[in-house]
């Protein structure tokens, strides 16, 4: 993609702001700078950098803050771009018409490109929900990303509404893209009272009044105020990192219960992570020549997987046995309870300073030998889990050839 910018109103200041897309790296994600402050200071958009949520989803780092990142972001999000850097001379994008629309005919104009690096889904394997005072979020396992969305509301010109939508460039462009925000007349006296919204209007919000809709141009949609409900949830979800699977159902949501699911589905998806040899050993307390793990390849809530690549110069293929060498059994057990414990260790907080103690082995079998040119990866699978113990089941490959299996019983203590 090249560079392309886009100017209009921002819609608290009022002012005529400016955004720029520029392209970024495989793995880079989506970053907003804030090209107006000194050192031009980057804000990652993830959930962790979330600093508020009244009205809009507002993200902060080190002092920068972006407001009102839910429609770029479902633009972004909509339209399967990865790694993005937008620059803003402001704390805010400009407000446009209200509608994620202007952010994505402006990447349509950029040119979307494949960087030719496979994508990764966050994915979940069970139910999720959150329900509070009202309002209710699930996601459930599905192969591709689907929003459901139900609005109520006690106003006599805006009572339910219900859309559902599987969200591709093709749907989002056409069917949620254009749907605009819209708020009540009385919200937006109140927010013109505490002086913000000082570019709203009729031209990138729809506002209903008491006898109906104060707007002079017709609505896009009949269900227009749902389907920009959508858009803002595809923004608040963006802020996983990843694209995700799931079938989201949701009724009367906002921002503020957005983000709390979206931190709930981040620490239950399976989120799927590499670590090196050096974030390893900052996590676990083995060292040569007992260390059997050189990398994590993947790490999710309750799975694991471990990689030791086996070599003719381990310690141990000296007396095992000259000749003819293949790994100790109980060195096999031990690398998959290794990668069992980084698990372990992973859900528990401060974990530089625990160890963990295996208290039970069972159900172990040998399929075949481990030599010298193999590389064994180790699948923990976490069975149960309560205060710092669990029950893990351990399978142990060469290339698609189980070599060896057993359950692993463990605890967590202090170093």
């Amino acid at each position: 993609m090249r560079p392309v910018s886009y100017s209009g109103i921002g819609l608290h200041s009022g002012e005529e702001l400016s955004l720029t897309f520029q392209p970024a790296q495989p793995d880079t994600g989506v970053i907003f700078q804030r090209v107006d402050l000194p050192g031009k200071p980057e804000v990652p958009a993830r959930i962790e950098w979330v600093t508020g949520t009244s009205q809009a989803t507002s993200i902060g780092r080190g002092g920068a803050e972006v407001m009102i990142t839910e429609h770029v972001l479902a633009a972004i999000y909509g339209l399967g771009v990865d790694n993005l850097l937008v620059e803003l001379d402001s704390s805010e994008p400009p407000v446009g018409d209200g509608s994620p629309l202007v952010f994505a005919q402006l990447l349509q104009k950029a040119g979307i490109a494949s960087q030719g690096v496979p994508r990764q889904y966050k994915e979940i394997a069970s139910p999720v929900h959150l329900i509070e005072n009202g309002v209710a979020l699930f996601a459930l396992p599905s192969d591709s990303l689907r929003i459901s969305f139900l609005i109520e509301y006690e106003h006599p010109m805006l009572r339910s509404q219900f859309a559902s939508f599987d969200i591709d460039p093709e749907t989002f462009l056409t069917e949620l893209a254009p749907a605009r925000t819209y708020c009540f007349l009385d919200w937006a006296q109140e927010l013109r009272r505490k002086n913000l919204v000082r570019g709203g209007s009729l031209e990138n919000a729809i506002v209903v009044g008491p006898e109906g809709i104060l707007n002079p141009t017709p609505l896009r949609f009949p269900n227009e105020f749902v389907r920009h409900k959508v858009v803002d949830l595809l923004g608040d979800l963006a802020l996983l990192g990843e694209p995700l699977r799931a079938h989201i159902l949701a009724v009367k949501s906002g921002h503020a219960k957005n983000i709390s699911f979206v931190r709930k589905l981040r620490q239950e998806v399976a989120v799927k992570e590499a670590f090196d040899i050096s974030e390893i050993e900052r996590i676990m307390p083995h060292r040569y020549p007992i260390l059997l793990v050189d990398k994590i390849l993947e790490l999710e809530k309750d799975r694991v997987v471990g990689i030791k690549n086996v070599t003719i110069n381990e310690p141990f293929f000296e007396g095992h046995f000259p000749g003819h060498p293949i790994m100790p059994g109980v060195l096999i057990v031990e690398a998959m309870a290794q990668a069992g414990g980084f698990l372990l260790l992973h859900k528990v907080e401060d974990p530089e300073g625990k160890v963990v103690y295996i208290t039970k082995i069972d159900k172990v079998k040998f399929r075949r030998p481990v030599k010298p040119g193999d590389q064994l990866r180790s699948e923990l699978k976490m069975l149960k889990y309560k205060k710092g113990l669990c029950v893990m089941e351990g399978k142990a490959w060469v290339e698609d050839e189980l070599v060896a299996e057993g359950e692993f019983t463990a605890v967590v203590v202090e170093r």
